[in-house]
């Protein structure tokens, strides 16, 4: 569950017309923080990022899905939207509290920007 000051930040970003990537940033800046707390854990850079936008799309904010997914049809995947267990909840938790805390440290997100950046280049 995000926290309420990371909610009204996108609010507010959302109020003054930012983009949707701006809106989710405080999203995904929570998400380091959780990771870098030990709060819970990482694989990678990427998934710490995934976390913060699925909870950003979650908290309403209009961010388009990367990839594979955007191009499959959402028509009979919407119907089932629905809370996983709390069995099933509680182990996707534990699991990521046994990853790593390295997918947030300073190298590794300055690692993963460039790589985007580069990938941006070409494309």
């Amino acid at each position: 569950m995000p926290e309420k000051k990371t909610v009204q930040e996108a609010r507010k970003a959302k109020r003054q017309g930012k983009k949707p990537s701006t809106q989710a940033g405080p999203f995904v800046k929570e998400e380091i923080e959780h990771v870098r707390k030990g709060k819970h854990g990482a694989r990678s850079t990427k998934q710490a990022i995934a976390i913060g936008l699925s909870k950003a799309r979650r908290a309403g904010v209009n961010v388009p899905k990367k990839g594979k997914a955007a191009k499959k049809s959402t028509s009979s995947q919407s119907s089932r939207k629905r809370k996983p267990s709390a069995k099933r909840s509680q182990a996707t938790t534990r699991a990521l509290k046994r990853e790593g805390r390295q997918a947030a440290s300073h190298r590794a997100l300055s690692r993963q920007g460039r790589q985007a950046a580069r990938r941006r280049k070409t494309a």
